[in-house]
């Protein structure tokens, strides 16, 4: 990231105009990404259509309390994730 870039991100900040990333939205995209799957494959093994997948990724609105838990459980052990499959 460029100094421009930061500047500018700070000025959003600020100004309160900004995009913001919520720790539920750093969840469900750090548990995807550890388990290797794309969006389509992990709201398979999670059992959630991929469209609710994308709302979560993208803070639309926040994943239920259950998903959260197992959304941990697979952040810290992306092998569970091929557990599910079975």
């Amino acid at each position: 990231m460029e100094l421009s870039e930061i500047r500018k991100a700070l000025a959003e900040a600020k100004a309160g105009t900004g995009r913001v990333t919520t720790p539920e939205q750093i969840l469900v995209r750090s548990a995807r990404a550890k388990s290797g799957l794309s969006q389509q494959a992990f709201a398979e093994r999670i059992a959630t259509p991929v469209a609710t997948l994308r709302d979560w990724e993208q803070g639309r609105f926040p994943p239920p309390g259950g998903i959260l838990c197992l959304l941990r459980l697979i952040e810290r052990h992306p092998d569970l994730a091929e557990e599910l499959a079975a």
